[in-house]
């Protein structure tokens, strides 16, 4: 079974497409959220996102704000910028689609969540005791979490943390338990501007981690002809 793993794509149009392209025939997607906010295409990454094969797809914390569920205080000021532009930009047919999304699901021997098993919509997991605590939460053999735009596989054997920061291409076999981040297709934020991606199998328990190159002046030229944050733009060509 061969099934695209995807999160934290904000709006990113053409970095979307070509995850879809490099990715070819899949049997499912799963989308971990964070699908609109940030870029200019928030509808049509929806639409696309729409069309894929036995989708199953989760709310993120901006398409929660964007939604109006969250108190954008929480936010920095270019962060809450782009809420607000979204806000005005998304068709009701999209907004409906947002509204329905879990926080959290599980299928299968996954457990499927956007920031954390412990705190779905805003708990990052970069700090080791964080990652350690966060594996009380689910009874499933995979977690899968977005969130950190940073991909990685962390293995807790009881006493400490174990993580494998995969390359371009590379194959894991996975222990179990495991949480597993594929990394994000439209606002990558380990220093590689390139869309991230993973394919994920668990019935072999494989984890196939990819890049892929999409025209990024190409999207942070729309970024700046919305109207919305330079920083926005800026950040794309530097992964960070």
């Amino acid at each position: 079974m061969r099934i695209l793993i995807i999160s934290d794509i904000h709006a990113n149009l053409p970095a979307l497409e070509a995850v879809l392209q490099d990715a070819g025939t899949v049997d499912a997607v799963w989308c971990l959220g964070d699908l609109v906010d940030y870029g200019p295409d928030p509808n049509e990454c929806v639409d696309l996102i729409r069309q894929q094969p036995n989708l199953i797809c989760l709310l993120g914390n901006h398409d929660a704000a964007v939604l109006g569920r969250l108190d954008l205080s929480y936010f920095n000021r270019e962060a809450s910028l782009s809420v607000r532009w979204t806000q005005q930009a998304l068709r009701e047919d999209t907004r409906q689609f947002l509204e329905g999304l879990p926080e959290r699901i599980e299928v299968g021997t996954s457990t499927l969540v956007h920031g954390s098993p412990r705190n779905p919509l805003w708990e990052y997991m970069l700090d080791l005791s964080v990652v350690a605590s966060n594996f009380a939460y689910f009874d499933t053999s995979y977690c899968l979490v977005g969130h950190t735009h940073i991909p990685v596989v962390f293995y807790f054997n009881g006493e400490w943390i174990e993580w494998v920061i995969p390359k371009d291409g590379d194959t894991i076999a996975l222990k179990t338990p495991v949480i597993a981040n594929p990394g994000s297709v439209g606002q990558p934020r380990d220093r590689d501007p390139r869309a991230a991606y993973a394919i994920f199998d668990p019935e072999a328990g494989t984890w196939e981690f990819h890049r892929v190159v999409y025209p990024v002046e190409a999207v942070q030229e729309r970024i700046l002809k919305a109207g919305l944050p330079t920083y926005h733009a800026r950040r794309l060509s530097e992964g960070v």
